[in-house]
């Protein structure tokens, strides 16, 4: 498996690396290069969902990004120890009635020596949001570098 850097152990700059280059692949809504992030047999706890492995994954975003339309993430560091990283997150979202959501949620994340992650659990919490309340406005795809971040926006 090649190593994708920055490797651990994290500082806080590579740390924040790590989470901006995750964010970034995410908000491709492509599963296949996102899995790519992932060991071959990652685990993961997804609110009350257990996944394993890169095929798992890649059929877990498939079907998320069907029923999250319009999906732009922002995530933040919140700690850092070694080979693991705590991260807040916040994403906006819409179902296929135009059901605007933000959820909000934390990860805590374990990489192994070559930077792949290994271990992901996250808890999340939805909250129905009007289309007028939304704050991520940028094209489909990269949260521009200019985009306020989770405390800029008070998240």
């Amino acid at each position: 498996m090649a190593a994708r850097s920055p490797l651990p152990p994290f500082t806080r700059d590579t740390a924040i690396e790590k989470i901006r280059l995750a964010e970034d692949a995410w908000n491709t809504r492509n599963p296949e290069q996102v899995a790519q992030g992932y060991t071959l047999d990652c685990y993961w706890r997804n609110r009350a969902e257990f996944v394993n492995g890169r095929d798992e994954i890649i059929a877990f975003l498939t079907r998320k990004w069907t029923r999250e339309l319009d999906y732009r993430l922002i995530k933040e560091l919140w700690a850092f120890d070694g080979n693991r990283i705590a991260v807040r997150f916040a994403y906006e979202s819409h179902d296929d009635s135009g059901n605007w959501f933000r959820s909000y949620g934390n990860e805590n994340w374990e990489f192994n020596e070559q930077g792949v992650m290994v271990v992901r659990y996250a808890c999340i919490n939805d909250l129905p949001i009007k289309e007028s309340e939304r704050e991520y406005h940028w094209p489909l795809g990269r949260r521009p570098d200019d985009h306020p971040g989770l405390s800029d926006l008070g998240f």
